[in-house]
């Protein structure tokens, strides 16, 4: 496993970044976004808004400037999604064989683009396995779709289409089921057809 991180301990809040992670409460917090205000009266603060990163909540959260606290260590190691078994998902390190098991809600909204054999990399901390990053683009069939249309162009317009994996994404029209597209699973685009 690698480390996200390399110096484990304690971070300033002056040094936060957008992705930076944080231990409050015995939770792993992730920066989202972040302000450093300078007030004409008073000390210096940072305003934070900080997602937990096992739970997906959102708070808002103002730190002294220069507060120090405790930075999460992540790992992550790239694994193989294998099969589903009684609702978890399983991923084998290709390397070692070794399985890990993660429930739907620990993968979240990832699962919709996550199909057997896929690599992804599994986020963990303590030795907990927290969240699957997927890769940014994914090339999958679509399964269901109105037909196109002869005359339907690339600039015509739209329709929903449903892939492999039973993500819906808009698709261009002249597209039809059995086609590969490449999606992008960041803001679920259509990125192009695949050969």
């Amino acid at each position: 496993m690698i480390p996200l991180i390399s110096s484990a301990g304690m971070i300033s809040s002056n040094d936060f970044r957008t992705g930076t992670t944080i231990e409050i409460d015995g939770s792993v917090w992730r920066v989202v976004e972040f302000l450093h205000v300078k007030p004409g009266k008073g000390s210096a603060f940072v305003r934070t808004k900080l997602k937990a990163v096992q739970s997906g909540s959102v708070v808002e959260k103002t730190f002294r400037a220069g507060e120090m606290l405790p930075q999460a260590l992540l790992e992550k190691s790239t694994l193989q999604h294998t099969y589903m078994e009684v609702g978890d998902y399983v991923f084998m390190d290709m390397s070692s064989y070794e399985e890990t098991r993660l429930t739907a809600q620990q993968i979240g909204d990832s699962r919709k683009y996550l199909k057997e054999g896929m690599e992804v990399n599994v986020v963990s901390w303590n030795g907990n396995p927290l969240e699957v990053e997927l890769p940014n683009s994914v090339v999958l069939e679509i399964t269901e779709t109105d037909p196109g249309v002869k005359g339907d162009t690339a600039t015509g317009g739209t329709k929903p289409a449903i892939l492999e994996t039973g993500a819906q994404v808009m698709v261009p029209l002249f597209l039809s089921v059995g086609e590969k597209i490449k999606v992008d699973t960041r803001n679920d685009s259509y990125l192009g057809r695949e050969n």
